[in-house]
């Protein structure tokens, strides 16, 4: 009796222990994200939005991303989109869907409600699959890959209507980042047009 208890003690400890769910691995990959000093990352996009790489800038909800064609700020609130090649500015409030379009680590705002999670294992990732559980969500599924054992996110691929879009991130790492980093400022742009859109 002592045997069957030893065991079924052990086997209970090692399903708490390794058996983790999609939620937890997407906890995990949050955690890395949200700092509350802010993380950098380098970002490829490819798919259904163009094709890009640059920089990305995160802390909590805000976020600044910059490409060859264009620099966006986020503040939490508003955003504000510099596009290079007419030097131009929108000013928008964007949508969650509109966010993850643009912010590869939106995924941290969206899974804890209105998705459903698989996980499923390769090599040396996790990739956890997100459906949307109603139809008025505008992003309908997404994968996430995440590394096992630094658990953070490399590749985040989504599906908007019928289009997917891939962000491969690389070179992730801690940093001190100011908020103002996060809000456009026009005295750095004194030539560029600003249209509120909001």
């Amino acid at each position: 009796m002592k045997r069957l208890c030893f065991l079924i003690t052990t086997v209970l400890f090692c399903a708490t222990t390794f058996g983790q769910t999609a939620r937890e691995v997407l906890d995990k990959a949050a955690a890395n994200i949200t700092v509350k000093s802010g993380v950098q990352a380098n970002f490829r996009m490819t798919g259904g939005m163009g094709n890009t790489s640059g920089t990305l800038l995160v802390k909590g909800r805000k976020f600044h991303a910059t490409t060859p064609q264009a620099i966006i700020w986020f503040d939490g609130k508003t955003q504000w989109t510099y596009m290079k090649n007419n030097d131009e500015v929108n000013v928008t409030t964007p949508t969650e869907a509109q966010l993850q379009a643009i912010n590869p680590y939106n995924f941290i705002n969206l899974y804890k409600s209105g998705y459903d999670c698989t996980l499923n294992k390769a090599g040396k990732d996790y990739i956890v699959h997100l459906t949307a559980s109603s139809k008025d969500k505008k992003i309908r599924e997404l994968f996430i890959t995440v590394n096992k054992s630094s658990y953070q996110p490399t590749q985040v691929k989504l599906l908007q209507g019928t289009k997917w879009t891939i962000f491969d991130i690389t070179d992730l790492k801690k940093q001190n980042i100011s908020d103002s980093q996060f809000r456009f400022n026009a005295k750095d742009f004194p030539q560029a047009e600003v249209i509120d859109l909001r």
